[in-house]
């Protein structure tokens, strides 16, 4: 008989009662599977609870496989940990949840990812799946993550010749970005080596800058703003986006404050493009979302990236660049081999241009963290274009997918497009992961994937076509 040792790992921000069903759901399909588990069955919500479980784990006695069932999202810190102390073979499972329309309860999958990749910097071999406890074959998946998982050989390729209008097209980029700058407010949020960038690594290959504005800056410009300023941005937004007077008025207010102070740090520094740690400070320290004001910066064309992703604004801008329009930067949530389709989301900072035209634009909450300003709609049907500068497993690429918007019911609270890629989901989803990719995927509408290519060739870059 195996025996797994395991670790839950969840974050109390998510839907605790129903990560707590989740994960009975799970242990049964291990015990139906034949798989006899070790370690506490709580769900294990910070450092010192993970470093408990992993004592309990090696007093078990010998285990076939250290398995770290992702309940929910978390940062990558927790797991990272318990792989440098594993001495048997590891692996992570995270668990779906249904699209209803509600907020994302779990968001395990973004969990997976985060952790994929983290594991994949630190070259540390393990498996992964992404299941629900009662699938089809569940039993044998869950038996097969014992084996050994070597890292496999990357599918980047080299970038291939150009066609002449790709190329002009890609000429226009790195003119548009030459001598440009990136401004990041804040750090990104640790256990998120996702959102790590190397400056040198930015002026090499496109000649831009970043400059490094603080959190307490941002806070004091919102909080001098002139009042009439921001009255003036209440009348814009209440004209596009219903529901505004419905939520609390004081911390709307501050959502407006901050949007005019990312447009001043915008202005002041010369940015092109922002990256902004909009979590946890946002809430914690000033009282507010930062979801709606960057998703006005990102209408503005100033592309706004959250948790401080650098790499992730200067794809955005690059996508922008190349569609003429506003880009935007999503989480991949959910992948659903049945239907073959999956979920782009974010809390709620898509541009309104991006919004179907058969909703109206609401305004809502941080499910989390149930304060505003976040917009709320599905992004309308049509073609768009996924990509990202990745630098997972330690190797600089270019990540391109093509994939088609569908027109479907809103799929989880905030910003969320069902989307069918142009490769089967299912293999989309398993290059990711093998690959170790970054959580985050900036996208355009239109198809852009030729000058994408002949952009990677200028840098001499190897591009990874996920679809």
């Amino acid at each position: 008989m195996l025996t797994y040792g395991v670790a839950v790992l969840a974050r109390p921000t998510f839907d605790v009662p129903f990560a707590e069903a989740t994960k009975e759901r799970a242990f049964a399909a291990l015990e139906a599977a034949g798989i006899r588990t070790v370690g506490p069955r709580g769900l294990l919500f910070d450092r010192a609870a993970a470093e408990q479980a992993v004592a309990e784990i090696a007093a078990a006695g010998p285990i076939d496989l250290l398995l770290i069932l992702q309940v929910t999202f978390t940062d990558a810190t927790m797991t990272v940990k318990l792989a440098r102390e594993a001495k048997v073979p590891l692996a992570v499972w995270a668990l779906p949840e249904p699209r209803i329309g509600g907020r994302l309860r779990l968001n395990a999958y973004c969990g997976l990812n985060l952790a994929a990749h983290a594991l994949g910097r630190a070259a540390v071999p393990h498996g992964s799946l992404y299941a629900d406890p009662d699938a089809p074959g569940i039993g044998e998946s869950l038996r097969a993550l014992a084996r050994v998982h070597a890292i496999p050989a990357s599918v980047a390729q080299p970038p291939a010749a150009a066609v002449a209008a790709a190329d002009a097209a890609a000429a226009r980029v790195l003119g548009t970005l030459a001598d440009s700058k990136i401004t990041v407010v804040g750090r990104h949020p640790d256990g998120f080596d996702t959102c790590e960038y190397d400056p040198a690594l930015l002026a090499r290959l496109t000649g831009m800058s970043v400059e490094q504005v603080e959190l307490p800056d941002l806070f004091a410009r919102a909080r001098a703003t002139d009042p009439a300023r921001v009255a003036a941005v209440r009348e814009r937004v209440e004209a596009q986006v219903a529901g505004v007077a419905e939520v609390d008025a004081e911390q709307l207010d501050r959502s407006f404050r901050v949007f005019c102070a990312l447009e001043d740090v915008q202005r002041d520094t010369g940015a092109k493009g922002l990256a902004v740690r909009c979590w946890p400070e946002m809430f914690t320290e000033y009282g507010c979302a930062a979801c709606g004001p960057m998703a006005m910066m990102n209408q503005k064309k100033v592309p706004s990236a959250c948790e401080a992703d650098v790499n992730g604004s200067m794809t955005q801008l690059i996508l922008q660049e190349l569609a003429g329009e506003p880009a935007w930067m999503a989480d991949l949530v959910d992948i659903t081999a049945a239907d073959d389709t999956a979920v782009l989301w974010h809390c709620g900072l898509a541009p309104l241009s991006m919004c179907d035209p058969e909703f109206k634009p609401e305004a809502t909450i941080h499910t989390n963290r149930r304060m505003p300003l976040l917009h709320q709609f599905p992004i309308k049907p049509g073609r768009i274009t996924l990509a990202r500068i990745s630098r997972s497993r330690n190797a600089l690429k270019l990540v391109i997918a093509g994939a088609e918007v569908l027109r479907a019911p809103m799929a989880f609270t905030g910003c969320s497009g069902t989307v069918r890629f142009d490769r089967p989901a299912g293999e989309v989803s398993q290059r990711i992961l093998d690959e170790a990719l970054e959580h985050h995927f900036a996208l355009a509408y239109g198809d852009h994937r030729e000058a994408l290519r002949a952009l990677a060739q200028r840098w001499q870059i190897p591009v990874l076509e996920l679809a």
